[in-house]
């Protein structure tokens, strides 16, 4: 099966001037300049499978956007190699934007003053589709994405989060192999930023989409991918599933306790009470210090419980212990 994305020790290095000090210096940048490599990304290897949601994260300067601007032909790697929907990227720029979509949660494919439809129909004709199978792609994408209300009206009457719903069905149009997807939810509502994830996934299933979603939003990651890979300083830091990045990073369990006595005492070593409450309390149990196990022999046995719930720590949270841990140095 060939993949969507495979990368093969791909890097990228920018050659720039370093100033220099003293009263001519500008002088002598100009006419003899000090060069010096950076380098933005180190060969990254990794491969995307036909179908895949997977969240490409990192801190800001990692070299996540170095990456992507490779993967989709705009940068032309210094070493190493990448085929995108089984063509090479910066060598086939233009078969290539046929074969993917983009979605930019700053930026916009559709015309501000125009009705959306409008956009539509234009974007049809650049990627050249059949009128008769645009019709029935956009009718289809319609109703998934419940956009039928808001093709008529001018963009910028649009709220953000049907703007967003509509960017989607725009980089959908042409049935790519694989979307892309840069913070699509920034600046979105709690509402609308579980619509789109939901519509996203759900497409990705219907139409055997790849995904690849970069996003300071770790819900982003939760709700629509199923693997993560995370560079760090131009560096594959991590590729796992996100759920074994969960059991590989966490180093805490919070237990919540609904108890009889209006205010519980809690005593044990290695567990932290973090908020409490009448007849309620929030506990941090370090597993590094204490098993959950005994955390929850020592409720049951000090403490009259109505109900208790025990939850991993905010998938956030798991990801400032990844970049933590990529600092310590090796």
């Amino acid at each position: 099966m060939q993949p969507a994305v495979e990368a093969s020790e791909l890097s990228k290095s920018f050659r720039v001037t370093r100033g220099r000090n003293g009263r001519l210096s500008a002088i002598r940048d100009l006419l003899a300049p000090n060069y010096q490599e950076v380098a933005a990304v180190r060969a990254v290897s990794f491969r995307i499978d036909p179908g895949e949601r997977v969240a490409f994260i990192g801190p800001n300067g990692a070299g996540k956007s170095t990456t992507i601007k490779m993967l989709t032909g705009i940068l032309e790697p210094t070493r190493g190699c990448a085929r995108v929907a089984g063509l090479v990227p910066c060598a086939d720029r233009t078969r290539l934007a046929q074969r993917i979509g983009v979605v930019f949660g700053q930026r916009s494919q559709l015309w501000y003053h125009l009705p959306a439809v409008d956009s539509l129909e234009l974007l049809a004709r650049i990627y050249g589709l059949d009128p008769a199978a645009y019709r029935v792609r956009k009718a289809a994408l319609t109703e998934q994405l419940d956009v039928g209300p808001l093709l008529s009206r001018p963009v910028r009457q649009l709220s953000l989060g049907e703007r967003m719903r509509v960017e989607v069905m725009a980089s959908l149009l042409h049935e790519p192999q694989l979307l892309f997807l840069d913070e699509p939810t920034i600046g979105l509502d709690v509402v609308a930023k579980s619509a789109l994830r939901d519509h996203v996934r759900r497409l990705s299933v219907e139409d055997g989409c790849s995904v690849l979603l970069t996003s300071h939003d770790t819900a982003d990651m939760e709700e629509v991918c199923d693997r993560v890979i995370v560079i760090h300083r131009g560096r594959l830091l991590i590729d796992a599933p996100v759920r074994r990045l969960r059991s590989d990073f966490i180093r805490a369990k919070v237990i919540t306790l609904r108890t009889r006595e209006p205010q519980p005492i809690w005593q044990l070593p290695g567990t932290s009470v973090v908020d409490r409450g009448p007849n309620w309390l929030r506990i941090e149990v370090d597993l590094k210090r204490t098993p959950v196990e005994r955390a929850l022999r020592h409720a049951l046995d000090t403490t009259g419980i109505h109900d208790l719930t025990v939850e991993d720590p905010p998938m956030d949270q798991v990801i400032r212990e990844v970049y933590r841990r990529a600092e310590i140095p090796k």
